[in-house]
């Protein structure tokens, strides 16, 4: 086995959406390794024994994604702080036969966000992000430990002090009809909730309240450009994207995996775009 390829994979339930071994792929044939990135749809009732023996499959790590993220929390056998801050992992891999579990999203989220929009932090400025769910978790950890004070806003502000009893005192938390009140003091304003995602309804945010310095960023990448991030450029307001996110993300797991830090260039975003837009049919 130690002289075959390396491989990995992405495990869930469905699992033929996924765009990582068109990622992963593109990066294995332009740097020349010799290794593989496979599919492999696991039902929630095998997914714990196929992950405690992932080696005997011939996996190095891989990448776990709906529906089982928390399981993955519960079934490795060592958990970075990040999946702990979360309560999921999105990415394994092995140190010295031991299964080890990330979560990559607000690594992504920031390896973005500084290379897409540089200077990015106004001084004393807040950011607000819209949810509370796992997204939001890994985003407002990140924040948190660039020292950001955060504003979480959800619909059920139950979840958002949740977020904030868990990451500490920086995150405040608030319901819906605070946000307004929160734009005029916000230097980056964060959707992780699936609104303005193809098939839902639009996000609401009144952008002229916002600061005129403020940077938008929607996780959400189908479509490319959401309304929200529609609106924001219609304002003059810096955005960030989801699809730039996912490709961030990335890059700690193939790194693990296969010992080569890759790079998140133009072609390889151009190719990601032109898979979203054949799928959904726009030009």
């Amino acid at each position: 086995m130690t002289d075959l390829p390396p491989r990995a994979c992405v495990m869930g339930h469905p699992v033929a959406h996924s765009r990582s071994p068109l990622l992963h792929g593109y990066w294995l044939e332009t740097l020349g390794i010799a290794g593989r990135y496979e599919r492999e749809d696991v039902a929630p009732d095998r997914f714990p024994e196929f992950l405690r023996h992932l080696a005997r499959h011939g996996y190095v790590g891989g990448n776990v994604t709906v529906p089982h993220k928390q399981a993955a929390f519960r079934d490795v056998d060592r958990r970075d702080a990040a999946a702990d801050a979360v309560g999921a992992v999105n990415t394994v891999w092995y140190e010295a036969g031991t299964l080890v579990g990330s979560n990559t999203d607000g690594i992504g989220f920031m390896a973005h966000l500084d290379a897409s929009v540089p200077g990015w932090e106004v001084q004393g400025g807040r950011a607000v992000v819209l949810g509370a769910g796992g997204s939001a978790r890994s985003v407002v950890h990140a924040l948190v430990g660039r020292k950001i004070d955060v504003a979480v806003v959800n619909r059920t502000r139950a979840r958002a002090e949740e977020i904030a009893r868990l990451l500490g005192r920086r995150v405040k938390p608030y319901g819906l009809a605070e946000l307004s009140g929160l734009l005029p003091d916000t230097c980056l304003l964060v959707n992780t909730t699936t609104l303005g995602m193809a098939g839902q309804p639009p996000l609401a945010v009144d952008l002229d309240r916002i600061d005129a310095r403020a940077v938008v960023y929607d996780i959400v990448y189908v479509p490319l450009e959401t309304p929200l991030l529609a609106a924001a450029k219609a304002r003059g307001l810096r955005t960030a994207d989801g699809l730039g996110m996912l490709l961030h993300q990335a890059v700690p797991g193939f790194a693990r995996w296969f010992g080569v830090t890759p790079q998140v260039t133009p072609e390889l975003r151009a190719l990601l775009e032109a898979d979203i837009r054949a799928e959904s049919g726009a030009h």
